[in-house]
C-alpha cells in the first residue's frame, strides 16, 4: 500500500480530502504489542472510517448527476413551454387555411371551437384517470402494523386480531 492512502506509516503528512471523516493513524502501535480489544477497536474504527469514505464518495457522485438531471429537466421544461406557445401559431395558421373557403372570422371560431372540445376531452379523460387512483393499501396496513412493535402492546394488539398470518377469503390457515 502507498503512503499516499487513508492509513500512512505516520512519518508523512497527508491532507484530508474529505473534511467529514476523520483521518488519521490508527496503526501507529508497534506491532504484537496490542491486546484484542485494541485490535478489534481499531478494526471497527477503520471499518466505520471506510463505510463514511464510501458514503461521501456515492454522495458526491450522485450530487454530479442529480445536478446533471436537474439542467435536463430544466431544458425539457423549457422545450414544453416553446412547443406550448408555438401551438398558438399552428392554430393559427389552421384558421387561416380554413379562411381561405370561408369568412374569417367564421374559420376562427370554427378553430377556437375545436381548441374547447380538444381541451374537453382532454380533462374528461384526466379526470377519469384521477377517479381511478386508490389509497397506498399495503402501505396504511403495514403503517398500521407498526404499533405492535411498542414495549407492551404488542400482545395487546395481536390478540385484538383473531386473524392468522394467512387468513383471508379462501385461506385454510387456523391460529394456535
Amino acid at each position: 500500500m502507498s503512503n499516499e492512502g487513508l492509513y500512512t506509516s505516520g512519518s508523512t503528512a497527508v491532507s484530508a480530502k474529505v473534511d467529514s471523516i476523520p483521518l488519521r493513524d490508527t496503526d501507529v502501535t508497534v506491532p504484537g504489542q496490542q491486546s484484542i480489544g485494541t485490535l478489534i477497536s481499531n478494526a471497527s474504527e477503520q471499518v466505520s472510517t471506510l463505510v463514511r469514505g464510501e458514503i461521501e464518495l456515492a454522495k458526491a457522485e450522485v450530487m454530479g448527476e442529480v445536478k446533471k438531471g436537474a439542467v435536463g429537466g430544466g431544458m425539457f421544461g423549457a422545450a414544453g413551454v416553446i412547443a406550448l406557445y408555438s401551438s398558438f401559431f399552428l392554430f393559427f395558421a389552421l384558421a387561416e387555411m380554413l379562411a381561405s373557403w370561408m369568412h374569417r372570422g367564421w374559420a376562427f371560431l370554427i378553430v377556437f371551437l375545436i381548441m374547447i372540445a380538444l381541451a374537453g376531452l382532454l380533462a374528461f379523460l384526466g379526470f377519469k384517470k384521477v377517479k381511478k387512483i386508490k389509497a397506498p393499501e399495503k402501505t396504511i396496513e403495514s403503517v398500521n402494523e407498526l404499533k405492535n412493535l411498542k414495549p407492551g402492546e404488542a400482545q395487546k394488539n395481536l390478540n385484538k386480531n383473531e386473524q392468522g398470518l394467512y387468513t383471508g377469503a379462501g385461506s385454510t390457515a387456523v391460529n394456535r
